[in-house]
């Protein structure tokens, strides 16, 4: 069974010494378990919802240690090397060649021809029985995407300088396909996209970003004001929000206290 084109992954990029900082900021927001994952001469953080991973989280790179902290979006694809060969064809740039992390897959990042950053992975599930890969897909066993779980993601939003364009580079790539468009005014369209007919995100004009990106939205219960108070008590800032949305749901748009970019939408204002 495949899960091409599946949200399958989150990842933060800290700053150089805020990784433990980091960790309990999401912690206290998000309800995460934060615990070291264990890997050997590499400090990778893991946020989970009890049994369930949802989001790594790890400090900048030396070698790019003057970018700014950011909130990373996996895909799954079915061969990561031929997606991203496919991809540079259509003008994408790989900025980490694919590369196996033992025990998961193979991954690689990528920007996409508008410059958004993105991570592709293929999973390993060469020692997942069949009955529990079916399970995953099916939503009995939790996965980072989780729509109906809090904790988890459950948007995924994307600001690109040409929507267009940016959709139809991931549809082809990754088969998703046109949803609902809304029209928001002076910002533009607010294009649905779907995997399997189900919504999962939205592609949009830059608006107020100052760069293409990816923005990861976290599921919480229960009032998204009260999760507001929580991120501005926790040192984070709260950007837009909370405000209602078709669903109907409630959302906020906020940046950790390190500058990463994220958001939580609830069911409840």
């Amino acid at each position: 069974m495949s899960f091409h084109g599946n949200p399958c992954w989150y990842e933060l990029t800290t700053s150089r010494g805020k990784l433990n900082d980091a960790g309990a900021f999401y912690a206290r927001v998000l309800g995460w378990d934060v615990v070291d994952s264990g890997m050997e001469g590499f400090a990778y953080h893991l946020g989970k919802m009890g049994d369930a991973m949802v989001a790594g989280l790890m400090e900048m790179p030396e070698d790019v240690c003057d970018m700014p902290p950011m909130w990373m979006i996996y895909f799954a694809v079915d061969d990561c090397d031929a997606f991203c060969k496919d991809a540079v064809s259509q003008g994408a740039t790989v900025h980490r060649e694919p590369a196996d992390i033992p025990g998961t897959g193979r991954f690689a990042i990528l920007a996409d021809p508008q410059g958004a950053g993105f991570g592709v992975l293929t999973p390993d599930m060469s020692e997942m029985p069949a009955d529990t890969v079916a399970k995953i897909e099916a939503g009995e066993i939790a996965s980072p995407f989780d729509q109906n779980r809090a904790g988890h993601g459950n948007w995924n939003e994307l600001m690109s300088a040409d929507p267009e364009a940016g959709f139809a580079f991931y549809a082809g790539l990754l088969g998703w396909e046109k949803g609902e468009a809304m029209d928001m005014g002076e910002m533009g369209t607010y294009q649905l996209f779907r995997r399997k007919g189900a919504d999962i995100g939205a592609i949009m004009g830059l608006g107020n970003a100052p760069v293409p990106s990816w923005l990861p939205y976290f599921g919480v219960n229960g009032s998204v004001a009260a999760k507001v108070e929580d991120i501005a008590s926790a040192g984070g800032t709260v950007l837009h929000g909370p405000v209602e949305v078709p669903g109907p749901a409630w959302i906020a748009v906020a940046q950790d206290p390190q500058g990463a970019g994220f958001a939580v939408v609830g069911p409840e204002a």
